[in-house]
């Protein structure tokens, strides 16, 4: 498979913001008639384990490439549910994040990744990973908040309850 994607890549972690980013991206895509490549970049797990902690103890590197490719079905799932369009591909890859996505993305017409609903002084927050793409990416980059939850739901003013849309 190409490290090279062309269309929308995003970067998929398993959170609420990457479902959102996804689902931003097959909006767009299917707009643009463009295919959609979700990416989920892994590390090994070395830190945290003393170096005489026995080795059944730590997860092995197969069991760690396995839990990723769950986190990055379960979260196709969470997007999609159980159809998936066939213009959506996903991989799996070890390796930093942010390098990952920026090798997947060196040909594509747009990065999106998400980010939480909001950090300090209600401003959005972008991670270490996005502000690595935004820095670096040779591709627009969009980032797509997750949903927030406590917002209230925007309704017309003056509306009886029984209006559903603002269409004149």
């Amino acid at each position: 498979m190409s490290e090279h994607a062309e269309g929308i890549v995003v970067g998929v972690d398993g959170s609420e913001a990457s479902v959102a980013a996804l689902r931003w991206a097959a909006e767009q895509a299917r707009m643009f008639g463009t295919p959609v490549l979700a990416v989920h970049a892994w590390e090994p797990a070395t830190a945290g384990f003393a170096p005489y902690a026995p080795a059944s103890s730590r997860p092995t590197v197969a069991h760690q490439r396995e839990r990723a490719a769950e986190i990055l079905a379960s979260t196709v799932r969470a997007a999609f549910g159980p159809r998936v369009g066939l213009d959506l591909r996903a991989v799996v890859v070890e390796g930093a994040p942010a390098r990952v996505l920026l090798r997947y993305a060196r040909d594509a017409q747009l990065l999106a990744h998400g980010r939480r609903a909001h950090g300090q002084w209600e401003l959005p927050a972008v991670g270490t990973v996005g502000r690595e793409c935004l820095r670096h990416a040779a591709v627009p980059v969009v980032t797509v908040p997750a949903p927030d939850r406590r917002a209230a739901r925007l309704t017309a003013v003056g509306a009886t309850p029984d209006v559903r849309t603002g269409a004149a």
